[in-house]
């Protein structure tokens, strides 16, 4: 039994050109490992283990967001790191060189003019950022053309603070010419402000600490503008929105504030390069919403990170994310897990559309390549029997003989798989049946040449 078997398949075996085969499945594999290393490369690489984020300035809203960032991230394996800068302007500037190494950054609305931004996107605007003017007064101030002429911190260059204060004190008709506009944020202008050096102060997230707001919102003396023209400003600049404090809503029993209480202020997207790979895009906008998505005092839960496009367009990624959620893998397996699939599965592409279909063409391709060698005589064969036997030959029947006879020789030479061997036999055939056609054209070739 088992010598029949091995009998058996040694005859299949025998019956296959090794050779042949090889050259015919040679060009399928080169064509679908092609294909796999285009997919592998090019489609959608794997996701980088780390990123970078230009945040914001030591102890302010933006770096201690990065931070909470980089706590989610760490997560699923991928490491964030942090880059101090002065705020959203130095940011965006950053994200915008192709040379400097970033991925990510927070920027608020209304910082881009003069900048180009081709190659950049947003994940979608994660919070409102309100706009805090602090003075020292004694009586209520509600509007901006009162600092004219006084001494005024504006925020450091490179934060979307100093950029908002400019556009605002320019609308209002205040230059720096007539007015002292200093290069101060944060602490520093905090305490300028509780020092009596200074008489107002613009104060945002990216240029101040939650800690520097609470002080000087508890300081006797010191005052937190309510723009009495919020409707205006909103109307005037797109970027900016109208931001209500309800009354009594820091201290219910102090009822603080005493009556309700306007601000404005732009949102603050989170952009990134064009190129960001999809899953870290998918991380980022998952970790903003456990960041951002709670109730505030400005916004309700659930309210961000939201697709809200203004100088920068939401990326094809970020939409589908927003519409749809993480895709399956992502939403069901571990990050390293699912990347790995994912990037199996783009490798399975070309296989499935490459490989496999040639595989199937293989044993035509293969019994083609055996049966051309044989046919391809036959093409010579037919062009010399119509040329001997047509009315118009004038070919010498010897010559015709020999050149038959070479066609026969080169014939005999042909090694084919035994299962090709009755097409060789019948080609032999049909070799003899011209010969005796010509032989009956010219008999005396059929007997030996005397001399």
């Amino acid at each position: 039994m088992i010598q029949n078997i091995y009998q058996s398949t040694r005859a299949r075996f025998q019956r296959i050109s090794w050779r042949d085969l090889a050259l015919t499945i040679a060009p399928i594999v080169l064509v679908s490992g092609l294909g796999i290393w285009l997919a592998y490369r090019f489609v959608q690489p794997a996701p980088p283990r780390s990123i970078v984020i230009t945040s914001g300035p030591a102890g302010s809203v933006f770096r201690s967001m990065a931070e909470r960032y980089a706590k989610l991230l760490a997560r699923d394996g991928v490491e964030l790191k942090i880059l101090e800068s002065h705020g959203s302007l130095e940011n965006l500037k950053r994200l915008a060189d192709p040379s400097f190494e970033v991925d990510i950054g927070y920027v608020q609305a209304g910082v881009s003019e003069g900048t180009a931004l081709e190659g950049l996107v947003s994940l979608g605007s994660i919070f409102r950022q309100p706009l805090a003017v602090f003075y020292r007064s004694n009586a209520a101030v509600d509007r901006l053309s009162a600092f004219a002429g006084k001494k005024v911190a504006i925020g450091p260059e490179g934060s979307g603070t100093r950029v908002l204060a400019l556009t605002l004190l320019k609308a209002n008709g205040i230059k720096p010419e007539t007015t002292t506009l200093l290069d101060l944020g944060g602490d520093a202008a905090a305490q300028a402000l509780l020092a009596k050096k200074i008489d107002a102060v613009f104060l945002m997230g990216d240029s101040a600490t939650p800690p520097t707001m609470r002080r000087l919102m508890q300081t006797r003396g010191i005052r937190l503008m309510r723009f009495s023209q919020a409707e205006a400003y909103v109307r005037r600049f797109s970027y900016l929105e109208k931001l209500a404090l309800p009354m009594g809503v820091f201290d219910f029993a102090k009822n603080t504030p005493a009556e309700d209480f306007y601000l404005i202020g732009p949102t603050v997207e989170l952009v990134a390069r064009e190129d960001l790979h999809p899953a870290l895009s998918d991380l980022l906008i998952e970790a903003a919403q456990q960041v951002h998505g709670r109730a505030t005092v400005l916004q309700k839960a659930g309210e961000f990170p939201a697709p809200l496009e203004h100088e920068f367009p939401v990326s094809d990624d970020a939409k589908r994310y927003y519409k749809s959620g993480k895709s399956f893998l992502y939403r069901n397996l571990p990050f390293w897990l699912a990347s790995l699939t994912d990037r199996a599965l783009i490798i399975l592409v070309p296989i499935v559309l490459l490989l496999l279909p040639g595989l199937r063409l293989l044993p035509w391709l293969y019994t083609w390549r055996i049966r051309s060698r044989i046919y391809r005589w036959y093409g010579q064969l037919l062009a010399l029997e119509r040329g001997a036997l047509s009315d118009a030959a004038e070919a010498e029947p010897r010559a015709l003989l020999a050149r038959l006879d070479d066609i026969e020789k080169a014939v005999n030479r042909i090694k084919v798989p035994v299962a090709f061997a009755d097409q060789l036999y019948v080609l032999r055939e049909h070799i003899n049946f011209v010969r005796q056609r010509l032989v009956g054209r010219a008999p005396e070739l059929s007997r030996p040449q005397m001399e």
